[in-house]
């Protein structure tokens, strides 16, 4: 009786990760359109990362998804950087100090 308990509640908090991990990866590969090596480079490396640890157990799958969140965020910072230093090179073209 206890296994199948557990199983049910394995099989739940699947159900209830599945549209956590397909928001992720919609999400990176959304991020993906900036990368700065191309789209198709990232969109290979993500992939691949999600199919190589599609076996998961749950509590690694949580695990996981901190460390795409954790991705995601570094990902925004990185593209607002970039913008940050685009606008400054456009607009003190004479300072030094930027090259």
């Amino acid at each position: 009786f206890t296994s199948t308990r557990d199983s049910v509640k394995s099989m739940s908090s699947l159900v209830a990760q599945r549209p956590r991990v397909v928001q992720l990866y919609k999400t990176l590969l959304y991020l993906g359109r900036d990368y700065p090596q191309g789209y198709d480079f990232f969109k290979v490396k993500c992939h691949g990362a999600f199919m190589r640890n599609k076996d998961l157990p749950p509590e690694q799958v949580e695990e996981w998804l901190a460390k795409g969140d954790y991705i995601v965020k570094e990902l925004e910072a990185l593209y607002m950087l970039k913008k940050y230093r685009t606008l400054k090179r456009r607009y003190y073209k004479d300072v030094d100090f930027l090259n």
